[in-house]
């Protein structure tokens, strides 16, 4: 889940951002003006739109790479001692014996 929002809030930033983009381009051809008022409402949205996909990426990515590292640590953990555990047993000879 973590990987999913990681990589797909940046998209959803982009979407807003063309959104905003779009509203501020059609507010320009609605007045015949580009000036700064016009412009500044949309395009903030816009920014605010970006801000708020970067911001729910990171943190997801970031979460997601932790535990990610910690899974394969307690995996490798697990697996050396499997390997320890049967060359014990294969060292003790019990792993030959049939019950």
């Amino acid at each position: 889940m973590l990987a999913s929002i990681g990589s797909t809030a940046p998209f959803i930033g982009l979407f807003g951002t063309v959104w905003g983009i779009m509203h501020a381009l059609k507010d320009i051809s609605s007045k015949g003006s580009a000036g700064l008022d016009v412009v500044a409402g949309p395009i903030g949205e816009a920014l605010i739109a970006t801000g708020i996909g970067i911001a729910t990426a990171v943190p997801a990515v970031l979460a997601y790479n932790y535990f990610l590292r910690q899974l394969k640590s307690s995996n490798a953990q697990i697996e050396n001692f499997g390997i320890a555990f049967h060359y014990l047993i294969v060292k003790s000879g019990m792993g030959t014996k049939l019950p």
